[in-house]
């Protein structure tokens, strides 16, 4: 519970900026994963961005009638989603940098850099460790179900 809480109460901070944009928490993680690396296959932009391939679909949908990502299909492949981010999702990028980064800024200044860093290692290491060794499926709920429900 302490990590959905310590989520919660973080996205709550990002929230504003990201409705000022009229952009969900899983499109802005579907734009910020084609932001990092670009092209990528849909199924590697959903394993980033924690998100159901169901629902991915419907974000493509809406994020590419926004022009904010493209889609195609790999040269090799064409049965793979090919996604990247489009000139228009990267000026929504930008556009949300300085207010991110004042909230980064506070968070920082709130906790410490230190703490911080501490943390997001802590969490990585987690992450690793737990994708290394995964619960059985019949256990196992991602955070995308989670969301979802």
């Amino acid at each position: 519970m302490a990590l959905l809480r310590a989520r919660e109460v973080v996205m709550a901070r990002f929230r504003p900026m990201l409705a000022v944009h009229d952009v969900t928490e899983q499109q802005w993680r579907v734009i910020r994963v084609l932001g990092e690396e670009s092209p990528l296959d849909a199924s590697e932009v959903a394993e980033r961005a924690s998100i159901l391939a169901p629902s991915l679909t419907r974000i493509i949908k809406a994020l590419e009638a926004r022009r904010l990502i493209t889609r195609g299909k790999f040269a090799d492949d064409g049965r793979r989603v090919q996604l990247a981010i489009a000139p228009d999702g990267i000026a929504l990028m930008d556009a949300v940098l300085p207010e991110r980064q004042q909230i980064f800024d506070a968070l920082e200044h709130r906790h410490g850099v230190e703490a911080l860093d501490r943390l997001l290692d802590m969490l990585e290491a987690l992450i690793e460790r737990e994708l290394a060794d995964p619960a059985p499926p019949d256990e196992a709920k991602s955070l995308a179900e989670m969301e979802e429900s």
